[in-house]
């Protein structure tokens, strides 16, 4: 679901990592897997911008075959899949607290990509924006 593109890019002795997708996101790192490695961060860090602007996440291109993809770990994307639906469904933080009756610190965590939300708290996020969290090992 959030599985964004990266163009990888020799630059003098290092791998840049750029995503089209989310411009905002870019980092380096001494070989294609630290840079990857970064990648993550660097998406996380980018995406939390528009969850901090209240704007619509972007959307992932499909990749060119052969083309690495990089996703925000398990947590953030359940975080971010929430956020989604709730802009979606245009439904505001102070709208959410009030369906899950919590006080509006607890709702700003639970967006905060960087906080480590329980996992139960997002499902019930989810839950009283009619959605549920799908959690799979492959």
């Amino acid at each position: 679901m959030f599985d964004y593109p990266v163009i990888l890019t020799p630059d003098d002795g290092t791998m840049l990592v750029t995503f089209p997708d989310v411009p905002e996101a870019i980092t380096f790192g001494a070989d294609t897997d630290e840079a990857l490695m970064y990648a993550v961060d660097a998406l996380e860090s980018a995406l939390s911008f528009y969850v901090d602007d209240r704007k619509p996440l972007p959307i992932p291109s499909k990749p060119k075959r052969g083309q690495k993809t990089v996703r925000p770990s398990a947590l953030e994307c359940a975080k971010l899949g929430v956020y989604q639906a709730m802009m979606e469904q245009g439904i505001r933080k102070s709208e959410l607290a009030r369906r899950l009756g919590w006080h509006m610190p607890q709702v700003d965590r639970l967006f905060d990509l960087k906080h480590a939300s329980k996992l139960d708290q997002i499902e019930a996020a989810a839950r009283v924006l009619g959605k549920h969290i799908e959690v799979s090992v492959s």
